[in-house]
């Protein structure tokens, strides 16, 4: 009988670590379906969603949230894209800035947080990735997703061999299928990552959106890194930025949208459209093959030896040292060259500009990190 009772005990040792590992993976993947905490500013003055433009959106994990912040005078309007690779964190948190600070006195700013709100539902395990992150508001810690670069495959399976860009044909791997960014203009009949598109298409479209600017992040060996990349429309009022940018000691490379990389939004918004289309990209090595431990540590810091040690071999295309590259400085570059891109906006078009107020210089940013860019939490 008391092999039997120990065999018994055994059991209920093993059925109590599984029910207890089973609590904690449906904890994990439960937080994983939620979204960030957002406090809308005074400057918000509607809140409309993706499907409100493609209606098919609505009810699935493509729909998203569109904040409009509208001011008393008439003037051009600008769309912010945030979170179009959610792995991508100083898109996102720019754009919630946006939201949370900025009051617009002229013209109507449109800003999407989460483009591809399906890939916020989950992340690349093989990379290690963590689920989230804290950043400090000055009274208050406050939680962010760190999510994926494409859509989840619950909401679109299975990837194709070979993906093909339908409105120009490009060949490109399979998982492409799933990114966002390769996937404008869009199609209505489309996968649900060419439905997120034409959404944004059609938002463009249907709210005559003068310029379109999208928030990404690249590894620091990336050769398009802390850059402007404009379509060519888009060129005159990029490079007066960049140059204001770089009179402000932000140093910012300027990049033209390459005709055969297809899908882009610096590419197929501003052949589908009239909107001026510019992309932008910071320095994060959390997104690189030469990091060390992806934890939220290196996520908020930028911190890591190993890309110290590239930098002093000379196989980076950024100055990388001990300080790393914080996300306040990340965000921090983002918000300053949407402001830099207005006002060069601004200087061609007096009578339609768009006049935003409300939002801290770089150096405040960097001297005071996020307590100016985000509201704390109640």
């Amino acid at each position: 009988m008391k092999p039997l009772k120990n065999k018994k005990i055994t059991a209920t040792i093993f059925l109590i670590l599984a029910l207890a590992i089973a609590f904690v993976s449906a904890k994990s993947f439960l937080r994983m379906h939620e979204k960030e905490l957002i406090i809308p500013g005074s400057g918000v003055t509607e809140v409309k969603m993706l499907s409100d433009y493609f209606p098919k959106l609505k009810g699935t994990n493509g729909d998203t949230e569109v904040y409009i912040l509208e001011g008393e005078e008439a003037g051009s309007s600008l769309l912010i894209l945030g979170g179009t690779h959610p792995n991508e964190p100083s898109g996102y948190v720019s754009a919630i800035s946006i939201i949370e600070k900025a009051k617009v006195r002229k013209g109507k700013v449109f800003v999407i947080p989460r483009a591809n709100n399906s890939a916020f539902t989950h992340n690349d395990a093989q990379e290690g990735s963590p689920q989230g992150f804290y950043l400090d508001t000055g009274t208050g810690k406050r939680f962010f997703r760190y999510g994926s670069r494409a859509t989840n495959p619950i909401d679109q399976w299975p990837d194709p061999d070979v993906y093909i860009h339908a409105a120009s044909g490009q060949k490109l791997s399979g998982s492409e299928t799933r990114n966002l960014n390769r996937g404008y203009p869009g199609r209505p009949d489309g996968t649900l990552t060419e439905q997120i598109c034409y959404g944004i298409t059609q938002l463009i479209k249907t709210e005559d959106i003068d310029i379109t600017i999208d928030l990404h992040e690249a590894s620091p060996e990336y050769p398009v890194i802390n850059a402007i990349v404009a379509h060519e429309r888009a060129m005159p009022i990029a490079s007066m930025a960049a140059i204001n940018l770089q009179l402000k000691g932000i140093q910012i490379s300027l990049e033209p949208s390459p005709t055969n990389l297809r899908g882009l939004t610096h590419r197929e918004l501003g052949d589908y459209t009239d909107t001026l289309a510019i992309l932008m990209e910071t320095a994060n090595p959390a997104q690189g093959r030469l990091r060390g431990k992806t934890d939220e540590k290196l996520v908020t810091t930028g911190i890591d030896p190993t890309y110290e040690k590239a930098a002093k071999l000379g196989r980076l295309y950024v100055p990388f040292d001990e300080t790393g590259h914080p996300l306040e400085e990340r965000v921090g570059r983002h918000v300053t060259s949407i402001l830099e891109i207005i006002n060069a906006y601004n200087g061609t078009n007096p009578d339609r500009s768009i006049v935003i107020e409300g939002m801290p210089s770089f150096d405040e940013i960097m001297s005071k990190g996020f307590s100016t860019l985000l509201n704390p939490p109640d």
